[in-house]
């Protein structure tokens, strides 16, 4: 993120879901295997990882969507009840301690820009990674890839 303020804003389509990230996310993941892509209807999915008590509703609640996921154990939507749109979501793996915020929601999605692309194998033909860009075919070493900070934020999450 640049600038100093850390803090974000975003939203649903018609307004009535708006939440505040109250600092920068852990990690943006930009996904582009086959599932995100379903799930979009877009190539892509790009979402911040952040702790979810760091994702503080401003506006109503959204409704929840459990979504089947290759694994079997699903996703958890957050939703609008209103447009449908897609605000945020929790995967099996940390459960609701963390929010995969969709950083296109943000009120300024220009200020989180990808930390890397995964599952490039199955990147639509056309979409072309910037120059220098950290992209993998799949997934990717975590402790490898993320900053201390995050790693650090992402144990304590675990309670490790």
């Amino acid at each position: 993120m640049t600038g100093n303020n850390d803090t974000l804003e975003g939203g649903c389509t018609c307004g009535e879901i708006r939440y505040r990230m109250t600092s920068k996310p852990m990690f943006v993941h930009c996904c582009h295997c086959r599932s995100c892509q379903r799930e979009t209807g877009a190539s892509f999915a790009l979402n911040a990882m952040i702790e979810s008590e760091r994702v503080q509703l401003t506006a109503a609640k959204p409704v929840i969507v459990v979504t089947p996921t290759l694994s079997g154990k699903g996703q958890k939507v957050a939703r609008c009840a209103g447009c449908h749109v897609a605000v945020y979501s929790h995967y099996a793996g940390l459960g609701e301690r963390a929010s995969f915020v969709r950083v296109g929601t943000l009120d300024e999605p220009d200020r989180l820009p990808p930390d890397l692309h995964i599952f490039t194998a199955s990147r639509q033909p056309w979409v072309v990674l910037p120059s220098g860009a950290r992209a993998f075919e799949e997934f990717y070493d975590r402790e490898r890839e993320w900053p201390e900070a995050s790693l650090a934020r992402r144990r304590a999450l675990l309670g490790n």
